[in-house]
């Protein structure tokens, strides 16, 4: 299938290592000129040199940290000035600290707040003008399985997560007339960093082996296994396409089978 985005100019946020990483692999290989952004210059470097190596091309880069407005602000001017005005946004951000409502205090809330909800809508915001201008744009935001089904003692990223998911959905409705799509992206159970680590602090909390606690998460999925980031990174790259131009206001759940909702 021909997804007509070659050229297109993509900016990945959280792109050094999975899902993100992923999907800026899969949108150089489609041809589009990829930008990806992170907080760690170091491993951000490393990524962009090893996209290099698997699709010849390297991408633009730049640090962001999405809990500050100001570096937000200024990632987008960079890409822009070098790339030209963003087609395609992936609003990606890590997860943010896990635990109980007892467990969890107000600068818990403020940072999971800025770093889930705020770094989206402010992304969002910086590179609308551009998408209006040209009346064509996606906007994919990766947030989790949270938002069907809850996950214990992920209390901010149920919460926040879903924030995004009915932010996007409201805005879907007020930029369909400029053929800007808005979608959701929503990863089940996915071997990356951030699964290792939650693996880990269950394991902590059972007395259980973190192998033994990722293994227990790949025989509750229907597929009998955890999804690799590719597998994800395809939606979003589907989602971003030209034949998915009629797809607005959806979350789109690739779980292998987890989630129990009929909707």
């Amino acid at each position: 299938m021909d997804l007509k985005i070659s050229d297109k100019v993509v900016f990945v946020n959280a792109a050094s290592r999975g899902i993100g990483r992923a999907a800026a692999e899969l949108f150089l290989k489609e041809g589009c000129k990829v930008a990806i952004a992170s907080s760690d210059q170091t491993k951000l470097y490393a990524t962009a040199v090893e996209l290099k190596k698997s699709t010849g091309t390297e991408p633009e880069w730049v640090v962001c940290d999405l809990n500050k407005p100001g570096d937000i602000e200024n990632a987008v001017k960079a890409v822009s000035s070098i790339l030209g005005d963003i087609d395609i946004l992936v609003n990606n951000c890590g997860g943010p600290v896990s635990g109980k409502f007892d467990e969890l205090n107000d600068n818990d809330w403020t940072d999971a707040v800025d770093q889930v909800l705020m770094s989206a809508i402010r992304m969002t915001r910086e590179v609308l003008p551009g998408m209006k201008a040209k009346n064509w744009g996606r906007i994919i935001n990766i947030t989790s399985i949270s938002v069907k089904q809850p996950i214990d003692n992920l209390l901010l990223s149920n919460s926040l997560r879903s924030a995004v998911t009915a932010w996007a959905k409201s805005l879907s409705g007020d930029l369909g007339e400029y053929n800007i799509t808005v979608n959701n992206v929503a990863p089940g159970y996915t071997l990356t960093s951030r699964l290792y680590e939650l693996a880990v602090a269950r394991a902590k909390e059972s007395g259980d082996s973190h192998e033994h606690v990722l293994a227990s998460m790949a025989a509750n999925v229907p597929l009998k296994r955890l999804a690799r980031p590719d597998e994800i990174a395809s939606m979003i790259v589907f989602l971003s396409s030209e034949p998915a131009a009629y797809v607005t206001g959806q979350t789109i759940v690739v779980d292998g089978g987890l989630t129990k909702s009929t909707y």
